[in-house]
């Protein structure tokens, strides 16, 4: 296996920023406690193409929820490969857990963005049988797979990131 990336925490500063900003009931005291217990992913066996993202809180949705996460991590990753994000297989096959834009892209330039390539998910419970998502904080809620890509021949792009979620189209 070609070894190509890094996760790494974010700030702390950026974090407590984050975090209060999703959770304005929040202090940055409890802010910071949820900061210590962030978990890098971590692929659960050898054969695994996925890493999973820990929750970094209690999550109950009910049907048709959602919830904005501030994960803590960043991927830094050699040019040339993504990371692709998508719901735990068991969470989206028991509960239909979905993440809001179905698929996180994560390229390799937004690890220097301004708010350090801090990932986020945005999940729904999308259960057509009622069934109420629970996921205990630390539990493995999202996979992240890392992926070449390639570019057109004639591809000229020269721009430079400086955000997330929808940046590059401004």
């Amino acid at each position: 296996m070609e070894r190509i990336a890094e996760f790494e925490k974010v700030s702390r500063d950026q974090f407590v920023k984050d975090w209060l900003d999703t959770f304005p009931e929040s202090d940055k005291e409890s802010a910071n406690r949820v900061y210590d217990s962030i978990k890098l992913p971590k692929r659960a066996t050898k054969g695994s193409a996925g890493y999973d993202f820990y929750a970094p809180l209690e999550i109950s949705l009910k049907p048709g929820e959602m919830l904005k996460i501030p994960t803590g991590i960043r991927a830094r990753m050699e040019e040339g490969w993504v990371l692709l994000c998508f719901p735990r297989s068991g969470l989206g096959f028991k509960f239909r857990m979905q993440l809001n834009n179905t698929v996180g892209v994560i390229d390799s330039d937004y690890y220097g963005s301004d708010n350090e390539g801090h990932i986020f998910a945005r999940i729904t419970n999308d259960s057509k049988d009622g069934k109420v998502l629970s996921v205990s904080a630390g539990s493995g809620f999202m996979q992240g797979i890392f992926l070449p890509f390639g570019i057109t021949e004639d591809d000229c792009s020269d721009e430079v990131r400086n955000g997330g979620f929808g940046s590059t189209g401004r």
